[in-house]
């Protein structure tokens, strides 16, 4: 690591036992809302720490508190449970041993970090001015867990939250954060084209449905380079088409199915108004039939200022002074939904080796893996953000 790491002295103390919890949650990943086995595992360690906890919440998902002995806010750190439905294809000793399932997107590491800065927060609740709420929240990879967990009240007596994604794109050692929008909102389209089909040697009887496709495509295109700011980051993307029968069969149905991505609501809107617009004139023009399905995903993920600097003040004492950077993706993440409630900050924590070349090991590929030092730096963000915020206030 380039920067001199300043590793929390409490969670320097249990650098193996974060360590062996990753590994642990890694070898029996689970998918969303069947984190069953995650749950209880957090649990008897919750027990151990005699941390009180709620339980069942959406499901799997758990939250825990820290009480301090002084009246003060009440601070939410956030840990998503869930794994993928991947088959890992890693040769390492704490490789998945449920066949189709892998933490291959640092969820694993995101509990351990949790667990590990609650332990050490839990030392020092004594100082706090305060309270520490733990969210072990299940379903973040697409059925929007942190939504349910809201509509049973775990924000109800939160004042701010805080979450951290590990992050392959970025060395160990560094740390991603900027305030305002640092994740997208992503959304899910499906458009059904229905044609006329034939022989494709009498073409002129017939709505090809590859053609209407193929036009769709391109002019969806223009809405990202005609239609947005080109200062306002928008993504369409086209990830799949199907249809067709043979090289000669002129085909009468074809589906496309595809996201976008925007860091605002304004863009979200006006990309879903375009998409409509303009397959309203293929079906003219070409007299086909074509159905929009358009899924809402999750919302733009939006860091509150001043949580964003309590974030700040705690990454220049772990990694030092200005070694952060400000950082986005395009990517979703549905601690959207908390930050639609309450002030907050999401952030990124450098996860790939140093000994790798960058994006050798992406994340939600089947040969995922994390430097470890990761989640040293991360529990230790946690704890100095809990220490400015409700011992040094």
């Amino acid at each position: 690591m380039k920067n001199k790491i300043n590793i929390d002295p409490l969670i320097l103390e249990i650098e193996k036992e974060i360590i062996d919890n990753r590994r642990y949650f890694h070898k029996h990943p689970e998918l969303s809302f069947k984190e069953y086995n995650t749950s209880k595992i957090i649990i008897e360690k919750l027990e151990e720490m005699k941390i009180p906890y709620q339980k069942d919440i959406a499901k799997t998902g758990i939250t825990a508190i820290i009480e301090g002995q002084q009246e003060g806010k009440t601070i939410a750190l956030r840990a998503d449970m869930d794994a993928l439905p991947i088959q890992e294809t890693s040769d390492v000793p704490y490789k998945s041993i449920n066949d189709g399932v892998m933490h291959a997107c640092g969820h694993d590491g995101h509990i351990a970090m949790l667990l590990g800065a609650a332990k050490a927060i839990n030392q020092l609740k004594h100082n706090l001015k305060g309270n520490v709420k733990l969210i072990f929240q299940p379903a973040e990879e697409g059925h929007a867990g942190a939504k349910h967990m809201i509509n049973e009240g775990v924000l109800d007596d939160v004042d701010e939250i805080y979450g951290i994604h590990l992050w392959n794109y970025q060395n160990v050692g560094e740390i991603g954060v900027k305030d305002g929008p640092i994740m997208a909102a992503a959304d899910i389209f499906e458009i059904d084209i229905i044609g006329k089909g034939g022989h494709g040697a009498t073409p002129h009887g017939t709505v090809d449905a590859v053609i209407v496709a193929a036009h769709i495509i391109n002019s969806l295109q223009t809405i990202v380079s005609r239609n947005t700011n080109p200062l306002e980051s928008t993504v369409v993307t086209v990830g799949m088409i199907n249809g067709g029968y043979n090289f000669n069969i002129i085909a009468d149905e074809v589906t496309l199915k595809g996201t976008t991505r925007s860091y605002t609501n304004e863009n979200r809107i006006l990309i879903k108004n375009r998409m409509t617009e303009i397959i309203s004139g293929a079906e003219k023009m070409f007299g086909a039939k074509i159905n929009l399905k358009y899924k809402d995903g999750y919302p733009p993920t939006i860091n509150d200022v001043e949580c964003t600097k309590n974030v700040i003040s705690a990454i220049d004492k772990v990694i030092g002074e200005k070694n952060h950077e400000p950082y986005l993706s395009m990517g979703g993440e549905d601690f959207s939904y908390y930050l639609e409630k309450i002030p907050g900050c999401f952030f990124f924590v450098g996860s790939r080796p140093l000994d790798v070349k960058p994006l050798s090991i992406p994340h939600h590929c089947s040969h995922f893996d994390i430097d470890e030092k990761s989640l040293l730096i991360g529990a230790s963000t946690f704890v100095k953000i809990i220490e400015d915020i409700l011992i040094n206030c």
